[in-house]
């Protein structure tokens, strides 16, 4: 999934990229309240790990801010604040859960695929299709019951094409899904990993719409 982390110490904003990249994660991360809503507003991201100590525009006046406007992607917010007071304003400004510093990131990583899940209304972390079955908790695919090695973006694909079966994901989507703003993608990263799910899951699971993108249909029950 692409995160948006608004974290203003360097050590602890360094340490969380690395570790959710290591997830397979694509990480943005800015350090100011500002940039966060303009880094919010300008890109598609599935969720928000949000410091509520920030400089230039504190985080809870962020997420007041976005939440009017719109923004709808799940925060989780990330503080040293362990008053009650203060979790409870986070959660009636708008966001969707808590973690006190210091944390666990493996925890913090749990902690962001449960809040994913519950804004897609799912509540497995098993996304089944056909004999297709990935456990996006453990990161595990299995097709027929026999084991699939991904490649972590191959992986990060897979969910995001299977998350919105029936919709076509324009080339742009995918490559944002894997990628951060700071790696520079060549023209045909994504039809590379296409190629691969293929090979490794069927030709026919992810069809490709010219001129648009790809899909990966919706089973007919």
């Amino acid at each position: 999934m692409r995160v948006l982390l608004v974290e203003d110490d360097m050590l602890l904003g360094k340490a969380v990229k690395i570790g959710l990249e290591q997830q397979g994660h694509a990480v943005d991360w800015v350090r100011d309240g500002q940039s966060a809503e303009s880094f919010a507003t300008g890109n598609e991201y599935e969720v928000m790990l949000l410091d509520l100590g920030l400089p230039r525009q504190d985080g809870m006046t962020v997420l007041a801010t976005l939440r009017r406007q719109g923004w709808a992607a799940p925060v989780l917010i990330i503080t040293a604040r362990d008053q009650v007071l203060d979790r409870v304003q986070g959660l009636d400004a708008g966001a969707d859960d808590f973690v006190v510093k210091p944390f666990d990131l493996e925890e913090l990583g749990a902690r962001l695929r449960a809040v994913v899940r519950r804004a897609s209304g799912r509540v497995h972390t098993v996304i089944a299709h056909g004999p297709l079955r990935v456990d996006v908790a453990a990161r595990a695919v299995t097709l027929g019951g026999a084991p699939v090695a991904l490649t972590p973006r191959e992986f990060t694909l897979l969910v995001q094409l299977l998350e919105y079966r029936g919709q076509v994901l324009g080339r742009a989507r995918l490559e944002e899904c894997v990628y951060n703003w700071t790696r520079e993608i060549e023209s045909n990263t994504v039809e590379v990993h296409i190629h691969h799910l293929r090979r490794k899951l069927g030709k026919d699971l992810i069809r490709t719409v010219h001129g648009i993108g790809y899909t990966v249909d919706a089973l007919v029950q």
